[in-house]
């Protein structure tokens, strides 16, 4: 699944012609391989106000072996090669006139990023602000980092994490990803952590090793690239999906030593069979990864009852029921147990002809937020992705016309590949993600359409 244009813009040829025109040239992502450093060059660290985590940031960077450099001075002086991340510790801002610091540091280092480098703020968030200008002032930063990632050439993106007090111990694991190549094509997000208890440990090239996580919807598409994902990060991955994909599904399985098991989620008892499933053959589980999902595209004037009804069903209330089993079912959701919901950016944007599957996609949303404090009590989390425009064998199917342009409209100016969204589901189901709950990720490139 290539994108032609890309390759394009970037042959010898296509260079010269796109700039000639004035064409945009998308730039080939900085995506994960195992065994790659986080970054690929030095990361530079500033703060905006008084910041409490700087001194955090610079020893976690130089655990993971990477050089920190000092800002750029007032006269331009640097301490070497371009920085292939800018950090910014803004923890602290009070007023609005504290966000001049935030553009001295920025401005001069982000004209020297690197391709595909990254930009990340970390900030306190504004429902803890102590005052309206300091609300202000911490809120101004999501309408700066959205417009950054919008003026970031060649691959790079910008992100922001907001850290209420008590939650610095959890910024290691947003951080690792933000920086890495795991989040290519997640860009101008914005994740609110809150205080949990970290592990001691956790193996940076397997994070999942022993654990056991169900991914629906897994014979094909993103649902594929989940499952091997998940398994490449070492765990044991259930494949769930219909009898009539059976056949896919067991070569999915069987490609990543796996476990296929075949079920309709929508029958009345799948929630039981897969809880007696999970409790009869692998002790309980670690991690449920609610991908499946179906469309039934009409105007919402044209639209059947069945239409209606099979979206829902498939969509949110196999969601709900699922989970809901899981948690009824004493001793099957182990402890610490993350579950990953996939919603879609239709969810938040909207889409014509798709009022059935936006308004299940949006409803995925609402549930992962009100479950977070009841996976919180638990020691757990749950949280949601959403997927903008992803290139699969589906969208390859699309005319011409309409594929290229929704693919074209986002920061990073192409299409997402089922890995990007497979990779933020397998950093949110780490042990050290559990700073992470009740939070919608979009895995878009900055999509152009919806917030």
């Amino acid at each position: 699944m290539s994108d032609w244009y890309r390759d394009f813009a970037n042959s010898g040829f296509g260079t010269t012609i796109t700039k000639q025109l004035g064409l945009p040239r998308p730039a080939v992502l900085r995506r994960h391989e195992p065994g790659q450093p986080l970054l690929p060059g030095p990361a530079v660290i500033g703060s905006a106000g008084e910041g409490r985590l700087r001194d955090a940031l610079t020893q976690l960077l130089r655990t993971e072996g990477i050089h920190v450099q000092s800002p750029v001075t007032a006269d331009g002086a640097t301490d070497g090669e371009k920085p292939a991340a800018v950090i910014l510790d803004a923890t602290g801002l009070r007023t609005p006139a504290d966000l001049a610091g935030a553009h001295d540091f920025l401005a001069p280092a982000v004209k020297r990023l690197r391709a595909t480098g990254r930009v990340l703020i970390l900030a306190d968030p504004p429902s803890d602000a102590d005052s309206p200008a300091q609300a202000a002032a911490r809120q101004a930063l999501d309408g700066l980092v959205r417009s950054i990632g919008k003026e970031l050439l060649n691959g790079s993106t910008a992100n922001l994490v907001f850290v209420p007090e008590g939650a610095e111990d959890a910024i290691a694991s947003p951080v690792r990803f933000f920086l890495s190549g795991r989040s290519a094509y997640v860009d101008g997000q914005v994740v609110t952590l809150s205080a949990a208890d970290q592990p001691g440990s956790e193996d940076g090239d397997q994070p999942l090793a022993g654990k056991v996580a169900v991914v629906t919807g897994a014979a094909r598409g993103i649902g594929a690239a989940i499952a091997k994902v998940m398994a490449r990060d070492g765990a044991h991955v259930v494949a769930v999906d219909i009898p009539a994909a059976g056949d896919s599904l067991a070569a999915v399985a069987n490609e990543i030593g796996g476990t296929a098991l075949q079920l309709d989620i929508t029958a009345d008892d799948a929630p039981q069979r897969l809880v007696e499933h999970l409790r009869e053959r692998h002790g309980g589980v670690d991690i449920v990864v609610h991908n499946a999902g179906i469309t039934r595209d009409k105007l919402l004037v044209n639209m059947d009852a069945a239409r209606w009804n099979s979206v829902m069903a498939v969509n949110l209330q196999a969601q709900l029921d699922i989970t809901q089993a899981l948690l009824d079912a004493e001793g099957v959701l182990n402890q610490h147990a993350r579950v990953v919901c996939v919603s879609s950016q239709s969810g938040i944007a909207g889409n014509r002809g798709q009022t059935n599957y936006a308004a299940s996609k949006a409803g995925v949303i609402g549930m992962v937020r009100a479950w977070a404090p009841a996976f919180a009590e638990r020691k757990a989390t749950i949280n949601a992705v959403a997927p903008g425009f992803i290139v699969t064998e589906m969208t390859a199917k699309m005319p011409l016309g309409t594929r290229e342009v929704g693919s074209r409209l986002n920061s990073l100016q192409q299409g997402g590949l089922p890995v990007d969204v497979a990779e933020t589901i397998a950093w949110l189901s780490q042990p050290g993600s559990a700073g992470v709950n009740g939070q919608t990720v979009r895995v878009c490139g900055q999509s152009l359409l919806g917030a």
